[in-house]
């Protein structure tokens, strides 16, 4: 079943990162969702799409939904605290206000400076999750990303699709925001410079895709991954500052 209210609430705090939950109902299912075994990890029967890429969105959701650490909790409180209960949204809402003026960045990195403490505590977590699945700079993050985005990764240990919710999937452009905060405060700056692109790709197909949330859905066209891919990879940071302004999606090419 889908997470309960209280879940959810610290899911916000992954900043977009965890999709959450989402029975998958009955019905044929794509021959291209089948399971791809990985050899370095152990076979999953009934699992759909790529093995690793499972494993890192079903980590994620462990790190940040199913079984959090007291410290991960403590810090979206703080958080909490800070900005208020709907402080992902006061974020997002503070940046679109401030990015387009002169002042930024300075503007926004002192707005976001009271919450270094959280924001390190956070970075800390998800990209010790990125590290245990992948190497860094590790090209099949595309394809957990490409996959994530299309619907297409079903985890049989929850019962559920990993995809980012919401019509349209608002988490990529809270993520986005949270990661700059991250980087204006030097917490991981390179790290999330680097996964910037990723966030703005998977978006992206998602909205190409429009994908069926609660069930699996077949791939798009390789080539129109491809040029998604080939389009939003490259991007700068401040490249993708003027792509989500376009609130909630990031202009398409």
């Amino acid at each position: 079943m889908a997470a309960c209210p209280e879940r959810r609430d610290v899911l916000r705090a992954s900043v977009g990162l965890a999709a959450g939950a989402m029975l998958v109902g009955g019905g044929a299912l794509p021959a291209a969702a089948v399971g791809r075994p990985d050899p370095e990890l152990p076979e999953i029967p009934g699992m759909h799409g790529d093995r690793r890429a499972n494993e890192m969105w079903y980590l994620l959701d462990q790190a940040t939904l199913y079984q959090p650490s007291q410290e991960f909790k403590d810090a979206y409180f703080a958080l909490v605290d800070i900005y208020g209960k709907g402080w992902d949204n006061v974020l997002l809402n503070t940046w679109r206000r401030m990015v387009a003026a002169p002042e930024y960045p300075e503007n926004f990195a002192e707005f976001v400076t009271p919450a270094r403490g959280p924001f390190e505590v956070m970075s800390r977590v998800q990209l010790e999750v990125f590290d245990a699945v992948y190497d860094r700079h590790d090209p099949r993050l595309v394809q957990a990303f490409a996959e994530f985005g299309q619907g297409m990764l079903y985890d049989p240990r929850t019962q559920a699709l990993h995809i980012m919710t919401g019509r349209p999937p608002g988490g990529y452009p809270v993520w986005h925001v949270v990661m700059r905060a991250m980087m204006f405060l030097a917490i991981d700056r390179r790290r999330w410079a680097g996964l910037a692109p990723l966030n703005a790709f998977g978006c992206a197909v998602q909205l190409r895709a429009d994908p069926d949330l609660e069930h699996l859905n077949p791939p798009l066209p390789d080539k129109t991954v491809r040029r998604l891919a080939a389009h939003w990879l490259p991007r700068s940071a401040r490249q993708l500052d003027v792509a989500f302004q376009s609130f909630p999606y990031p202009q398409q090419p």
